[in-house]
C-alpha cells in the first residue's frame, strides 16, 4: 500500500496533531511533499509547504495518499476532496458522524479508491514508510503482518514480536468505529498477495460482525492467521472504547467469534503472550 517512494499530502497539518506527527513520519522516512489547510497556504512547517487545497498542492508537488488530521466536523469535506484527487486516503480523525463516513465511504467506491479509517492509526510499512501515529520505536523489519481494529493493542503486540526478535512487514489499522472503509477481509487478501509477509496477526474485538466475515476468507487462506479477540469479559451492550465495540446481537461477543475463526482454521491466542510461541510453531 505504501512505500518510502509514496509521495504523501497532511490534510490539517498545521494543527497541533498535524504538526507533532508530520515531524515524526519525516523522521521515519516518509515522503511528505506538502501540508493541505484551507487559509494557511503559504505557511511551511517542518521544511513542508503548506496549500489551500489538494489541487493547488498538486499543481507544486505530485502525490499519490493523503493523510488526515482534520476535526471531525471538517473531515467528511476533506475526505472527499482527498478522494477526489488521491489513491490512498488515511484518516486518522476519530469522533466523525456515521452518516459521514457513510458518505466517505460510498464516494470512494465510487471513484474506486482506497480509504483507510476513520479512527485508525494508519498504516506503516516497517523501515520504509508510516502513514500513521504508531510509535515507530517498536517495530522491526520482519514477515509478520498486522491487521488490526485496536491501535494501542496493535502496539503492545507489535513490541512483543519485536522483543521477541519477531519482525514485521506492515501494520495496518482499518479502524475502531461501528462504520469503517476497508475491513479485515480487504488487508487479509493483500497479505495473502504480499511476498514480504509470511503470516498474519489478526487484532479484533467484541462488535459487529467482521471478524465473522473475515472467517469466511481464512478459510481459502494459504498462508497461516493468528488471531487474538479483545473483550471476553465485556458485559452486553456496554461500549468497551471504541464506537464499534459493543454487543449488540448474537456473535458479536469474543467467545463467538474466537469460535468462528478456529472453525475457519485460525490459530487462537489466547493471551498476547502466546501469540510469539504460535508465530515459531508455524513459521
Amino acid at each position: 500500500m505504501i512505500d518510502k517512494d509514496t509521495r504523501v499530502i497532511v490534510q490539517g497539518i498545521t494543527g497541533r496533531q498535524g504538526r507533532f506527527h508530520t515531524k515524526l513520519m519525516l523522521e521515519y522516512g516518509t515522503r511528505i511533499v506538502a501540508g493541505v489547510t484551507p487559509g494557511k497556504g503559504g505557511e511551511v512547517i517542518h521544511g513542508v509547504p503548506v496549500f489551500n487545497t489538494i489541487e493547488e498542492a498538486l499543481e507544486k508537488e505530485d502525490a499519490e495518499a493523503s493523510i488526515i488530521f482534520v476535526p471531525a466536523q471538517f473531515a467528511l469535506d476533506a475526505a472527499l476532496e482527498a478522494i477526489e484527487y488521491l489513491d490512498l486516503i488515511v484518516i486518522i480523525t476519530e469522533g466523525i458522524p456515521t452518516h459521514d463516513t457513510m458518505k466517505i465511504r460510498e464516494y470512494a467506491e465510487r471513484k474506486k479508491k482506497r480509504v483507510i479509517g476513520p479512527n485508525t492509526p494508519g498504516i506503516i510499512n516497517v523501515d520504509r514508510s508510516k502513514l500513521g501515529i504508531m510509535p515507530s520505536n517498536i517495530f522491526k523489519r520482519g514477515n509478520v503482518g498486522i491487521v488490526t481494529r485496536s491501535g494501542t493493542l496493535s502496539y503492545e503486540i507489535a513490541l512483543t514480536l519485536t522483543e521477541n526478535n519477531i519482525g514485521q512487514s506492515y501494520l495496518i489499522g482499518i479502524g475502531g468505529d461501528y462504520v469503517i472503509c476497508t475491513d479485515f477481509v480487504e488487508v487479509l487478501k493483500f497479505y495473502e498477495n504480499d511476498p514480504y509477509t509470511d503470516a498474519i496477526i489478526l487484532i479484533g474485538e467484541i462488535g459487529g460482525n467482521l471478524e465473522n466475515i473475515a472467517a469466511n476468507y481464512i478459510r481459502k487462506m494459504k498462508k497461516p492467521v493468528i488471531a487474538y479477540i479483545a473483550g471476553r469479559f465485556a458485559p452486553k451492550e456496554k461500549r468497551l472504547g471504541h464506537a464499534g465495540a459493543i454487543i449488540q446481537r448474537e456473535g458479536e461477543d469474543a467467545e463467538s467469534k474466537i469460535r468462528i475463526l478456529r472453525e475457519a482454521g485460525a490459530y487462537i491466542a489466547e493471551t498476547i503472550k502466546d501469540i510469539p510461541k504460535i508465530l515459531r510453531e508455524i513459521l
